[in-house]
């Protein structure tokens, strides 16, 4: 099987709140049909989607109980070609309504990130990360680390 992300799909309280605030982000929602039920969507990139779908529907879909305190043991990373888009991303998010985890510095590994939770509480790091972006600004983990 090919590998391949196709979809993230993030349970939210509130669907209308969970869009409201990754519009302020500045992320663009795409329409689809479904009904008033159906996740919300938005292309993240070529191939990738991220949902935002009802907390509740979204556990019973998959069977699992409605759970949904603390760590989650997942985050979401969104990588970004200098330390001042990082800054800029956090300082965005945090007016959309983020709580601010831990604020953008430097790091060991030789970046910068820092880390915010969304209304939801899902774990977003933003960070620069200089040793994986190729000549056009793509996000690459295989190149030779000096």
């Amino acid at each position: 099987m090919k590998q391949r992300l196709s979809v993230i799909t993030l349970g939210v309280a509130d669907p209308d709140r969970a869009v409201t605030f990754y519009e302020a982000l500045g992320w663009q929602r795409i329409e689809h049909g479904g009904g008033t039920q159906a996740p919300k969507i938005f292309r993240v990139g070529a191939g990738l989607l991220l949902a935002l779908y009802d907390w509740t529907l979204l556990a019973g879909d998959a069977t699992l109980p409605n759970k949904g305190d603390g760590f989650r043991g997942i985050t979401l990373a969104q990588c970004l070609a200098s330390p001042g888009e990082v800054d800029t991303a956090m300082a965005a998010a945090e007016a959309a309504g983020a709580s601010i985890l831990k604020p953008a510095a430097p790091t060991f590994w030789g970046g910068y990130s820092g880390y915010f939770a969304d209304p939801d509480g899902h774990v977003w790091e933003i960070a620069h990360n200089p040793f994986w972006f190729d000549a056009d600004g793509n996000v690459i983990a295989d190149q030779a680390q000096s």
